[in-house]
């Protein structure tokens, strides 16, 4: 099902929120800044009734706030968005390990092992982009295997929040490091068959907050994220 359809979106409601979403990603919407609507809809040719419905839609996934009398502001994740996103990914993502071992065989394996080699090699040449995409994939490998369609997106959803609106510039090398080695973990579990192990991994260790509160605060802080 389409983005259009799954949200019961006007076209052009569903045109603003992935413009909206666009300048979002690419920086041109910063968190912290106000829209303005007025402008927005001159720009556009259009009323402001898609605008105020795509408005919703990004406030009902968490990308901005509406504040009465003072307009719609691009939100800034807190540590308690980003500690509450940590816990919510790693309970589905573990859900999607226990799902795919319906459909898990050997040739995943081996395309998690790849993907592992990728997100090394992309480390040591400095190639965060591609480190970023390996890594990504890696995880699409058993979620797409859970074979839930409302689960793999409210995933989706909840790592744009964290990575991708506004992507940040830099990384922080050594919880990449870190993060390799927890890959290559989670890999060889799959590996044995061991889903239940893979499951707790992946929501006790690669997702928790508190394992990784260092690193994170070392890359969001940086950002100037609220506290």
């Amino acid at each position: 099902m389409s983005d259009k359809l799954a949200s019961g979106a006007s076209p052009l409601a569903q045109d603003v929120y992935s413009l909206l979403k666009d300048r979002l990603d690419r920086g041109q919407l910063q968190p912290g800044m106000f829209l303005d609507l007025a402008a927005l809809a001159r720009e556009q040719k259009m009323s402001k009734t898609p605008l105020r419905d795509a408005v919703i839609r990004l406030e009902a996934e968490g990308f901005v706030s509406v504040y009465p009398r003072r307009g719609v502001m691009v939100k800034e994740l807190s540590l308690r968005d980003i500690r509450e996103l940590y816990e919510v990914i790693g309970g589905l993502e573990a859900q999607a390990a226990i799902l795919a071992r319906e459909r898990f065989v050997r040739e995943h394996a081996d395309e998690m092992d790849e993907l592992d080699r990728a997100m090394r090699a992309a480390l040591k040449a400095d190639d965060f982009e591609a480190y970023y995409r390996a890594n990504l994939a890696f995880h699409t490998v058993y979620i797409r295997l859970a074979d839930n369609n409302d689960l793999s997106a409210a995933i989706k959803l909840r790592k744009e929040r964290l990575y991708d609106f506004p992507r940040r510039a830099g990384y922080v090398r050594d919880w990449e490091l870190a993060s390799v080695k927890e890959h290559r973990q989670i890999a060889k579990f799959f590996r044995a068959g061991d889903y239940e192990a893979a499951a707790s991994y992946i929501r006790d260790v690669h997702w928790s907050f508190t394992v990784q509160e260092r690193f994170i605060k070392a890359y969001y802080m940086a950002a100037r994220v609220a506290p």
